[in-house]
């Protein structure tokens, strides 16, 4: 990969909208992404991510805004723009009556592939995907981490720039699960990927970058390597003999947020880290302990997760 192809943006999105009557469904989304990136794109039930991913694939047209795929709009070139384009819908559009080899070729033809090009392209996507010895087989006597690797194969039959995973490992079992990351990781260096997953875990696995999306817009944008911290919060776990009312906890200054745990006794206490420097709060929390004679049985700091910030940003109302 030369470094122009790296330094050059494979996608850009700017001011994408999309509305639907009153209702303004994803508002001015901007981000870009780069050959050999895997993004993790997350967001709660109906916060505009599967939208999102339509509008960038050109199944749903934007209400505003423009979707560059290296350097081609897919407003005004839609055809040269999603041949740059390779799509994994959450439910794979496969034919289960259908062979692995014959599915891939009549994918291959709806791709627009040449006739002489089409064999030597499924070969490839088949030896990629790991299906190597089940060409001949029906689709609908696979595994159903088959069937996933069968739907990645023809997204990048075409040697797509830009491939787009909606839930890739919904329904399969931890093995299942680990190969296709390490297919995920491997599109990777070859490609630019959106992962779209509700599984967090597998962000942090296999994504680069990750982006968050609440009600219709962007709140959040980082390297999977900034997460511990990035978010200003220290976190703290705290057992007490005696517990008092959260609301209680919550008077310390310099608290954020308390979570009551389901073992009595046991809260998550975030605070704000960037303003208070940890070992000043925790003594202050365990000055306080001793004093309201709470019996302080376990204070210990907790490192940020991916899932602490997920749930931070996307029930922030919720928990003012």
């Amino acid at each position: 990969m030369t470094e122009t192809e790296t330094d050059h943006p494979l996608l850009q999105v700017r001011g994408l909208s999309r509305r639907y009557g009153d209702t303004l469904a994803v508002r001015s989304v901007d981000f870009m992404l780069r050959r050999g990136e895997v993004l993790g794109f997350l967001g709660p039930n109906g916060a505009g991510k599967s939208t999102t991913m339509q509008m960038l694939c050109g199944v749903l047209a934007p209400s505003a805004g423009e979707v560059l795929i290296d350097g081609i709009d897919l407003l005004e070139q839609p055809r040269e723009a999603k041949r740059r384009i390779g799509y994994l819908p959450e439910n794979p559009p496969l034919y289960r009556e259908l062979t692995v080899d014959e599915y891939l070729r009549y994918s291959a033809a709806l791709h627009g592939l040449e006739r002489a090009a089409i064999a030597p392209a499924v070969a490839r996507a088949r030896a990629l995907c790991g299906l190597d010895g089940v060409q001949r087989k029906l689709i609908g006597t696979l595994s159903k981490g088959f069937q996933q690797r069968v739907g990645i194969a023809q997204a990048i039959l075409h040697q797509p720039p830009l491939v787009v995973l909606d839930e890739p490992t919904v329904g399969l079992d931890p093995i299942q699960i680990r190969e296709i990351r390490d297919l995920i990781k491997s599109l990777g260096e070859r490609h630019g990927v959106i992962l779209s997953t509700h599984i967090l875990p597998e962000v942090q696995a296999v994504c680069d970058r990750v982006q968050i999306i609440r009600r219709g817009e962007l709140i959040y944008h980082a390297a999977t390597g900034e997460l511990d911290g990035s978010s200003g919060n220290g976190h703290l776990h705290v057992a007490l003999r005696h517990p008092p009312t959260a609301d209680a906890l919550r008077r310390i200054p310099g608290t954020r947020s308390v979570r009551a745990l389901p073992q009595a006794g046991h809260f998550e206490v975030d605070f704000a880290g960037d303003e208070v420097d940890p070992a000043t709060y925790a003594e202050s929390l365990a000055r306080l302990a001793v004093e309201s004679g709470w019996g302080l049985l376990e204070l210990t700091p907790r490192r940020s997760s991916l899932e602490d910030l997920f749930v931070a940003l996307t029930t922030s109302d919720e928990a003012a």
